[in-house]
């Protein structure tokens, strides 16, 4: 029978391990990688596509470019944040902008 700290230490080395053979994978092929991102960005732009949706709960969350700066607020001014992603999501560049 293991005792707990060296199971502990063998499943820390093993993530490290693990961790190690992911950065080693991530520097084997950079220019394929850049090659399929141009690929990649050269059909967005050409379909016209839209910014990825990343919450599905509301408007604000769903495209934060495409955000006004008062849709979080649209219930009342002083509502509250009632979307646990809003609190996720940082606000788009030009809306932290001071006027």
């Amino acid at each position: 029978m293991l005792r707990p700290s060296t199971l502990f230490l063998a499943l820390t080395v093993v993530n490290l391990l693990l961790l190690s053979l992911l950065m080693v994978h991530a520097r084997m092929k950079p220019a394929e990688a850049l090659a399929s991102q141009s690929r990649c960005a050269s059909l967005v732009e050409e379909l016209r596509l839209t910014d990825l949706c990343l919450f599905t709960e509301a408007r604000y969350t769903r495209h934060p470019a495409m955000a006004d700066l008062h849709s979080p607020f649209q219930d009342h001014p002083l509502s509250l944040e009632h979307f646990p992603s809003g609190s996720l999501v940082m606000p788009p560049a030009g809306a932290r902008r001071s006027h």
